[in-house]
């Protein structure tokens, strides 16, 4: 969930086309991933499959950690908001830890 108002603009609107080809990219592994359970594969196949979706995943993940913390933390220290830039690294480093659990 966003605390960020819609007007404000996001960090990845910039790249976002490029974020939604990959994740239309990883969109198409998963459903790889689907046929090959379907077709009953090779189950150390299906697992190279699925470490290659993940580090996909990972690097959209790492692309918008990135974003984040180049705009919204950047802005918000920027505008001397001290406590909103506070909430704004509190955010990224919930993310951070949410991303190093998974």
């Amino acid at each position: 969930m966003s605390t960020e108002p819609p007007e404000a603009g996001h960090g990845y609107i910039q790249s976002k086309d490029a974020y939604l080809a990959r994740l239309r990219r990883i969109e198409g592994q998963a459903r790889g991933l689907q046929r090959m359970v379907e077709e009953e594969k090779y189950c150390i196949d299906i697992l190279t499959q699925v470490s290659a979706m993940t580090k996909a995943l990972q690097a959209v993940a790492l692309g918008l950690l990135e974003d984040h913390i180049s705009h919204c933390v950047v802005n918000a220290a920027a505008a001397g908001d001290h406590a909103e830039a506070e909430a704004k690294i509190a955010e990224a480093s919930n993310a951070i830890a949410r991303l190093v659990r998974s």
